[in-house]
Formats: structure tokens, sequence, C-alpha cells
């Protein structure tokens, strides 16, 4: 399995603390069977400012340890950008990093709303032959009351990324349902987990890819797993299955004419 966002990158933001915890990140995500993790640390959010140059190098002295310690893990680089009036500007300075050298970038959205300026970045993002990721957007509250306007940031040019905690229930009923419904609707293209840290965030991609087998069914399974890899070659993302997904309550029915 391939994880395209995470914070497993060491004392640079609010995930990793220091080395014991990456690596305690690193054996967890081995032991799921993940075999590739893109770190994308926070980038320009008030907060936290990892420039490309520098995620560059922690994550090559990441792979050189890995290889040392024996670890089967490779680390690719990335970072989570924070939508910011600069942002096309730091990409010509070469602030920014796409996922793993491709052409997708990862942009977060503000918790609460969906700036106006959005639509005119995912516009010029594409005329620059990139492709916008929108992070976790069942857990911007806009989309949260109103599902379409994701629906309308697809239709301009966008994808988007579900976590592994939405699906399995980890930030509350009202974004799992949130979450859940944006899948089904045919407007997620990739699961990655978000990981923060072993105990407080971990990992949880094989058990959100095995529900979302259960739920939707294996071809839309499939096709998260395909999109990461995806991801990883540069390449387009896969056609949509043409099998709807299973929805929680056909689901119900079909176990309970099997009882």
């Amino acid at each position: 399995m391939i994880d395209i966002h995470t914070h497993i990158l060491p004392g640079v933001d609010d995930g990793a603390a220091n080395w014991n915890d990456a690596m305690n990140m690193a054996r967890a995500a081995v032991a799921e069977g993940i075999t590739t993790i893109i770190a994308t640390p926070h980038h320009a959010n008030g907060r936290y400012t990892n420039t490309a140059s520098g995620v560059v190098e922690h994550v090559s002295h990441m792979n050189e340890q890995f290889k040392v310690m024996g670890v089967p893990l490779t680390i690719r680089s990335g970072q989570e950008i924070r939508l910011h009036r600069d942002l096309l500007d730091a990409w010509f300075r070469k602030e920014l990093l796409p996922l793993a050298e491709s052409r997708y970038v990862l942009i977060e959205l503000p918790s609460s709303s969906i700036p106006k300026e959005l639509v005119e970045l995912i516009h010029e993002l594409n005329i620059m032959q990139l492709k916008p990721i929108i992070a976790h957007p069942e857990r911007n509250a806009e989309i949260v009351r109103y599902p379409d306007r994701l629906a309308q940031l697809i239709e301009v040019g966008a994808y988007a990324q579900v976590t592994t905690h939405s699906l399995l229930g980890g930030f509350g009923r009202q974004i799992e349902k949130t979450a859940w419904l944006l899948c089904r609707r045919g407007l997620i293209h990739i699961v990655s987990s978000d990981a923060h840290h072993v105990e407080r965030r971990g990992f949880r991609l094989r058990e959100a890819y095995e529900v979302i087998r259960k739920r939707m069914g294996q071809p839309w399974e499939k096709y998260f797993l395909n999109n990461a890899q995806c991801i990883i070659e540069d390449l387009p993302f896969e056609s949509k299955p043409e099998e709807e997904p299973f929805s929680e309550g056909i689901m119900q029915r079909i176990r309970s004419y099997f009882r």
C-alpha cells in the first residue's frame, strides 16, 4: 500500500516529534503493509513553514537511515500546502513541492470555509500542468454543510483525498457521514491516513480499505489503491468503477437477506 499524506518527518510540525516517534510510525506502517509513504509536512499554515529544500533534505536523511537499519519503507517528498495568496509565487520561487515529484499537489483548505480564490487557483494550477488534490475535504465545515461545493471544485479541475480516520469515525459521526457520502458520490479520488503519531493518530490504512471493500465493493477499493500508485508514477487517475458503490442501507438489506 501507498500512503500519500503523512506527517512522519521528525520535529518539523505537529506530527512525529522526534526520531523515535518517526521510527515507531515507520514500523507501524510496515506492519500494516505500507511500502511507500509521502511525507507531507504542513507548510504556510500560519504555524509551520517547511520549504521544499528542507523537506527534501529531511526525506533523504530518513531514507538513508532506513536503509542502514533495514526498514523496508520508502519515503517520498511532498508538502501539505495551506491555501494562501502567495501560493503561485511561492511555486515559482521553488519553495513548494508536488507529491513524489509528480504533477499532483496537496492543498489544505481552512477548516471553516472555501476561500473564493480557490476556483481561480485551481484553474491557474491546471494551466501550469499541475493537479491539485484537496486534503480531507470532509473536515471542511462548508463542504460538510454543502457537499455540492466539492463537486463544483472537482468540475473545474481539482481532486480530493479522504482521511482514513474520517471513514472510521475518528473525527466524530458528522464527519464520518460526510466522508462516506463524498465517497459514494464519486467525489473522492484518494484515501490516505494523514498520520501524525502511532497512538494519537496512526495510519489505519488497511482497516479503511477493508471497510471500503465491504461498504462500496472491491472495484472501489482497487480504484483508490491504484490511484495512490498513479501519484507515485505520475500517471492520470483511473476511471471510476462503472459499478455503483453500495450504500450502507443496501448492504444492510443484503446482509438481512442472507441471514
